[in-house]
């Protein structure tokens, strides 16, 4: 594999990564991803909800889990409220209900910062990616593994790549920052 298409996968699987942090933010709107993160202790193991149940929005603030077996009801409510997501577990029946209540203009702010930190994280892992690339590339150069022409053009290559994967990291905190700043 050349170090331009190392250099891509990199950059594209902190991309991933991002996106994934970016859907456990709380936004106004109930988004299951928020769950994402929850640990349910069920037969003597540790469980992610989604493992256990599935989760649904039946309305725009409002999170219905349905477990598999009725029986954790129980425990998929503790494990919600130990995670302390601010958010209150209603138990009704067989399944668990989470109203999603409305978020202050303080605390939208407070995580639309919290997204614009996790969006510099991110450019800052792509950058260190480009980086030792280039410092890998250069030192093929030294080794005479590659010619000052392959050199240059793996530079720019990696230089566009940076640009590309920081401008669409840019552009998905724009939109959750939008999201998450809606009323």
């Amino acid at each position: 594999m050349s170090v331009t298409d190392q250099t891509k996968s990199k950059m594209v699987a902190t991309v991933d990564h991002f996106k994934t942090e970016l859907k456990n933010l709380r936004s106004n709107r109930a988004n299951p991803g928020v769950l994402d993160v929850v640990q349910v202790e069920v037969y003597g193991a540790q469980m992610r909800i989604k493992e256990l149940a599935s989760v649904t929005t039946p309305e725009s603030r409002q999170l219905l889990i349905t477990p598999f077996d009725p029986k954790t009801c129980g425990a998929i409510a503790k494990g919600i409220e130990r995670a302390n997501l601010n958010l209150q577990p209603v138990v009704e029946g067989q399944s668990v209900r989470i109203s999603i209540p409305p978020m202050d203009e303080s605390m939208r702010k407070q995580i639309a910062k919290q997204a614009k930190q996790k969006a510099e994280d991110a450019k800052i892992i792509i950058r260190e990616i480009r980086r030792k690339n280039n410092e890998l590339v250069r030192k093929m150069k030294t080794d005479s593994e590659i010619t000052e022409d392959i050199m240059k053009k793996d530079e720019k290559v990696i230089q566009e790549l940076t640009d590309k994967f920081c401008k669409e990291i840019d552009d998905l905190f724009t939109a959750k920052e939008k999201e998450i700043m809606t009323v």
